[in-house]
């Protein structure tokens, strides 16, 4: 068959590189460092509930754990308390800010966790297990609180990277 002038031989590329080797090997790459990212972060966020901020192990005396959600949030807002203000933003605000990343970067390296119900329990239960194991190993305790924050921190992660995407259609 004789092609004609009109009809091209190629399809023709389409602006903005949509079919350029290197937007293929852009998207690997991306995903690698998003992966690296996360482990090291991972492993930053084990070390400091566990070993960060002169913790040490506690031998003796009951478990502690705090189970009334809003008990140790409340006692942050307690300016009577005795607690530092330092005290009281690395706590409240230190629970949040630690987990924004994992609702950046759990939804860009795994599909299902696009959606936030599923990210929530997830994470959700990500956090329950550290919690536990800090109690149990005896270098913290179990605070319902520390949870509901962390969570709040997985949330503004997850909605701040829906707002980038949604400014940069």
């Amino acid at each position: 068959m004789r092609l004609s002038k009109a009809e091209p031989i190629a399809k023709p590329r389409q602006a903005g590189g949509g079919g350029s080797r290197t937007g293929r090997r852009t998207q690997p790459l991306l995903q690698l460092g998003q992966w690296i990212l996360l482990l090291l972060y991972s492993a930053a966020v084990i070390y400091w509930m566990f070993l960060g901020f002169g913790r040490t192990v506690r031998t003796e005396g009951p478990l502690q754990y705090n189970l009334e959600p809003l008990r140790t949030v409340k006692l942050y807002f307690n300016l009577d308390n005795g607690v530092t203000l330092t005290g009281r933003l690395v706590n409240l605000l230190g629970n949040v800010a630690v987990f924004v990343p994992f609702g950046l970067l759990l939804p860009q390296l795994f599909r299902s966790l696009r959606s936030i119900i599923r990210l929530s329990l997830w994470t959700a239960t990500g956090i329950l297990l550290l919690e536990t194991a800090q109690m149990l190993l005896r270098v913290g305790s179990f605070d319902v609180d520390d949870l509901l924050l962390n969570l709040i921190g997985v949330w503004t992660g997850y909605f701040l990277l829906r707002l980038g995407r949604r400014n940069k259609l």
